[in-house]
C-alpha cells in the first residue's frame, strides 16, 4: 500500500528537526528519519496504529514514536499521513483537513 504525506506532516517532520536541531543536529536528522521510517511502515498493515481517542474513526489512526504522534487515514488504496505532533497534545480538526 502507497504511503502519502501532507504538507502538514512534512511541515511538522522539518519543525521537529529543527526544534531537536538547536541542541543535537545530528540526532535530530536521525530522529526525524526515524519517524519517517516508523510511518511507512504502516505499508504493511494499515491497521496497526489505535484509533485517535479524540475521534471515533477507525479509518483514522495513529502511532506513538516516543513523545510524538503520527496520525494518518487509511484509504483503500494508500495511507494518508495527515500530521506529526507531540503527544500531549490533542489533535486539531483542522489538521485533518486535506485535499484529497
Amino acid at each position: 500500500m502507497l504511503v502519502i504525506w501532507t504538507d502538514e506532516a512534512l511541515e511538522n517532520l522539518w519543525e521537529i528537526e529543527t526544534f531537536i536541531g538547536r541542541d543535537n543536529p545530528q540526532k535530530a536528522g536521525s530522529f526525524v528519519n526515524h519517524l519517517i521510517e516508523q510511518g511507512e511502515s504502516i505499508a504493511h498493515n494499515p491497521h496497526m496504529g489505535r484509533m485517535v481517542p479524540e475521534i471515533s474513526n477507525p479509518d483514522i489512526r495513529e502511532l506513538i514514536i516516543k513523545k510524538y504522534r503520527i496520525v494518518y487515514r487509511v484509504h483503500e488504496e494508500e495511507i494518508e499521513i495527515l500530521t506529526v505532533f507531540e503527544g500531549h497534545k490533542l489533535l486539531r480538526t483542522e489538521e485533518l483537513e486535506t485535499e484529497s
